[in-house]
Formats: C-alpha cells, structure tokens, sequence
C-alpha cells in the first residue's frame, strides 16, 4: 500500500479532430513519424495529428493541443513571421531572444484578444494562426511604409 502524496494520473490529450485519445509514441514505434530520434510524441495516427512533449518531463506533458498538417504548417508560418520581430528585439534592446519571444507572443495575443496560458504558440488554433500571420504582415507592411516617408 502507497503511503504519502497520491501520484497524478498521466496527462493523456483527446484528439481534436476526431475525439480518440491519444497514444504515447517513442522513437522506433511504428507511428512515430519522425526518421530520427526527436523526443516523445502523443500521437493521435487516425487523424496523423501529434504534439511533441515537454523537455526533460518525467511525466510526459504535452507541449500543447495535437495538431494535423494543415495547423502544424501554419504554426511555422507562425514562428518564420515572428522571427524576424524577434531579432529585431534582441538587436534593439539586448534582451535573450527566449525574452524577446515571450514578449512578441503577448504583444500579439495583446493585439488580437486571444487568451494565453503562457506566452506560447502551441495553443493556438489554425484560424487563430492565420489571423495572427496576417496581423504581423500588416504591422511588418505598416512599419515599411513608415520608413519610405522618412
């Protein structure tokens, strides 16, 4: 009989797309879709939907919400259009680009209303990507116009 604190059940994420649950997949499963070892994944194979899993997490948790290919490819339109924003932080102020990031990502979800846990991209839908894509080429177009008036 186990005395103490009771042990958290694993966290086990439910697929979006289509409501199963899902699997815990490590480098050499069958539905691991990587060629090369990149960490644990929950894996939902129905809908080729998975999240990749916290850095040195002893129990597993996922970084976010599964996401198919459709959102994982927005999700890095994402990141290429913030990084430029980035950068540009890190020259300007001399902050640590994980500072910079974290400040770009509540500037955005600042600017577009979205509720965010942490100052993270891994929650976010496709809809909600897509619009945040379009807003930083606004705000990169805007910002290049400025500086042709000059």
């Amino acid at each position: 009989m186990r005395v103490g604190r009771p042990v958290k059940a694993l966290p086990q994420p439910t697929c979006d797309y289509c409501g199963e649950r899902a699997a815990l997949a490590r480098y050499g499963d069958e539905a691991y879709p990587y060629r090369e070892d990149h960490g644990p994944l929950w894996i939902c194979a129905a809908c080729e939907a998975w999240i990749g899993v916290h850095a040195r997490s002893t129990r597993n948790v996922p970084l976010g919400r599964l996401a198919n290919g459709a959102l994982r490819d927005a999700k890095s339109r994402l990141h290429d259009a913030l990084e430029p924003l980035v950068a540009a932080k890190v020259r300007r102020d001399g902050v640590n680009p994980f500072e910079a990031r974290g400040k770009a990502v509540r500037w955005l979800a600042d600017e577009l209303g979205f509720e965010l846990a942490s100052p993270s991209l891994h929650l976010l839908s496709l809809e909600q990507c897509e619009q945040a894509i379009a807003h930083i080429d606004a705000f990169v177009a805007a910002r290049r116009a400025k500086g042709d008036e000059r």
